[in-house]
């Protein structure tokens, strides 16, 4: 009983915890879908407003980055028209120069290039002198510059206009820009102005959470609110946005990208070309940032839907303590059914359903109480499998073909025993040697089928089969071995005689049901190899053996236990001679005897061979051979 008690334990989950979890579960169910799809629309909304503001910002700042760089392509081509222009004088040139730089104070060079062997020949070169002098750049520095990024502006000599950051070297975001041009030097130059991206800037300047920036025909960022990535000359072809604008054969698009360099951050992006250079104007947005608000909304309503749980569990569980109690006091008075104690008094505590279960348990309890009565008066008389399989009706009515294992033992010279002890003595001392026997019968599965005096009939595989009845039945009868030799420690003398038994065993088909009549029945078996089984039983005093077993039966566990073949013999109801061998031990065993002189010295048994007269037993009423040992 108290390992019953230790196989089961109770779930935490009980039936309170059940009821407020499957309550919070529907809750949490029902307010989380209603608040999923409220944001995944919400959310859709706010993404498609986003990208339409981000293509719509892309597209008012390329406008406006456009017309900045048309009026700089107008003024320098002014600027190129008037330097071919004859002037009356130097001075007149210079002043219309210094005119120039003065009203747009963001050129710093102009220039007119011709090429000579890939390299940038200046023509005609004008430079803003106060730019120079306030930032003590010296026009030395800007030749180098311009000899720096002259590869990027030669390209212009293809026919196409060229921008390019030169801002490298420069203490604010410069540009450099250079077009096709023809002029009275020669038939091919170009028209060179290097910029500063005040201007252009001030478009780019971050508002709100969208960011915009510019790059060239080959990604490299013109213009962007972080003025280092602009000074440094950042190349940002490689960024998915850009590389879809690179790539697209439209003016614009939108995409959805992730950003690995920003710990894998996703954004979404527009662009806009503006038509000139392969310019394109990109803004972006963090899709956190876009997504903020819905994000907010939606944990408010969650920490809303929280505060109703709580609520809404505290109501089911003072309703769950008022269910629970009553099924408590149930599992208190099962504890003590489980204990043996059939009679439990508890009362109904309402007239509900769990009234009525409670009304019932306690009816239940009266009828356990009554079965277990006539189980234990019946498992007295039955091996206790039966009896169970008897109360609870699976026990076929009648005979019942079946393959099983037989068994028989007897004690040898029992009733030379008996003679010596007095009646009680005699019942006391087969009491205490039958349950030793009968232990090692059920320890192996199997099954006593009755008690004849001093002989145990028992079966395996007769009720109930595990599918080694066979092995299951010789280790029986080994362990009964040594049963009985530590039931032979200290007794010896005519009160406490030492005890012999021989034991026969078979397998084979049988009969197995209720036999008898309508007053009385007992479930056995019966057939010709129960017979046999006895008859082997009987052969191990010629013999002097302790177990013996039958061909049948040899043949399923050889491989098994170790036997020794003993001298074949003809017995009653058989025309063949019979083969029967002598169990050793398991092979398994260490401490298997190696031979029947080991096992007799083990167990005691003086054994002297039979004369060829004492080879065979009759009955005494019809004088039959019982058996006959051949050889």
């Amino acid at each position: 009983m108290e390992e019953k008690k230790k196989d089961f334990k109770i779930s935490k989950l009980t039936i309170r915890v059940k009821l407020m979890s499957i309550i919070s579960l529907i809750f949490i169910v029902s307010i989380s879908a209603i608040i999923l799809i409220a944001t995944y629309f919400f959310k859709s909304d706010s993404e498609i407003r986003v990208q339409e503001l981000n293509i719509k910002l892309a597209e008012v700042i390329g406008l406006k980055v456009k017309t900045d760089i048309e009026s700089v392509l107008d003024k320098t081509r002014l600027m190129a028209n008037a330097e071919e222009q004859k002037f009356n004088s130097e001075k007149e040139k210079q002043k219309f120069t210094e005119s120039f730089f003065k009203d747009d104070q963001n050129f710093i060079l102009f220039g007119i290039f011709s090429e000579e062997n890939g390299n940038l020949k200046p023509k005609l070169v004008n430079y803003n002198d106060k730019y120079l002098s306030e930032n003590r750049v010296t026009e030395e520095d800007l030749t180098k510059i311009l000899k720096l990024h002259s590869k990027e502006l030669l390209k212009a000599f293809h026919g196409e206009p060229v921008i390019h950051n030169a801002s490298p070297g420069f203490p604010y975001p410069v540009i450099a820009l250079a077009i096709p041009h023809r002029s009275d030097y020669e038939s091919r130059t170009i028209l060179v102005t290097i910029f500063r991206m005040e201007k252009f800037l001030s478009a780019f300047k971050t508002s709100g959470i969208t960011e915009n920036f510019m790059v060239n025909g080959e990604g490299i960022v013109l213009a962007h609110p972080n003025s280092n990535i602009v000074l440094s000359g950042t190349n940002l072809s490689e960024s998915p946005i850009v590389k879809a604008m690179l790539k697209s054969t439209v003016d614009n698009g939108l995409t959805r990208y992730e950003n690995e360099e920003n710990s894998k951050k996703y954004y979404m992006g527009s662009f806009k070309k503006i038509g000139f250079a392969g310019i394109g104007v990109i803004s972006t947005v963090l899709e956190e940032k876009a997504f903020e608000q819905v994000y907010n909304i939606q944990r408010r309503n969650l920490l809303i839907m929280a505060i109703t749980l709580c609520t809404a569990i505290l109501i089911v569980f003072f309703y769950a303590n008022s269910l629970t109690n009553p099924i408590l006091n149930l599992v208190s008075a099962t504890k003590k059914i489980e204990e043996g104690q059939f009679r439990v008094d508890i009362i109904p505590a309402a007239r509900d359903e769990v009234g009525l279960l409670t009304n019932s348990f306690v009816k239940m309890g009266k009828g356990l109480e009554e079965r277990e009565k006539v189980k234990d008066a019946l498992g007295r008389f039955v091996n206790k499998e039966v009896a169970e399989m008897v109360l609870n009706g699976e026990l076929k009515l009648g005979g019942e073909k079946k393959n099983c294992a037989i068994f028989f033992s007897d004690i040898r010279s029992f009733t030379a025993i008996s003679e010596k002890l007095d009646p009680q003595e005699v019942v006391e001392f087969l009491n205490a040697y039958m349950t030793e026997m009968v232990r090692c019968v059920n320890e192996t599965n199997g099954t006593v089928d009755k008690f004849i005096g001093d002989a145990v009939m028992a079966t395996w595989g007769a009720a109930f089969s595990r599918g080694n009845d066979a092995e299951n039945a010789v280790n029986g009868a080994l362990m009964m071995r040594t049963a009985l030799m530590k039931f032979n420690e200290g007794r010896g003398g005519d009160k406490k005689p030492i005890i012999k038994i021989g034991c026969g065993l078979n397998y084979g088909p049988v009969v197995a049901g209720q036999i008898g009549s309508s007053d009385k029945m007992e479930y056995t078996v019966i057939g010709d190899a129960v017979n046999l089984a006895s008859r082997v039983e009987t052969l191990n005093k010629p013999f002097g053996t302790d177990i013996l077993i039958s061909e049948d039966l040899y043949l399923i566990v050889k491989d098994i236990f170790k036997v020794e073949k003993m001298k074949a013999i003809k017995v009653k109801g058989k025309s063949e001679p019979q083969t029967i061998y002598a169990v050793l031990g398991r092979q398994d065993d260490p401490n298997c005897p190696k031979d029947m002189d080991a096992v007799r010295k083990l167990v005691g048994i003086k054994y002297e061979p039979p004369k060829p007269s004492e080879g065979k037993e009759e009955e005494d009423e019809e004088k039959e051979v019982k058996y006959e040992i051949l050889g």
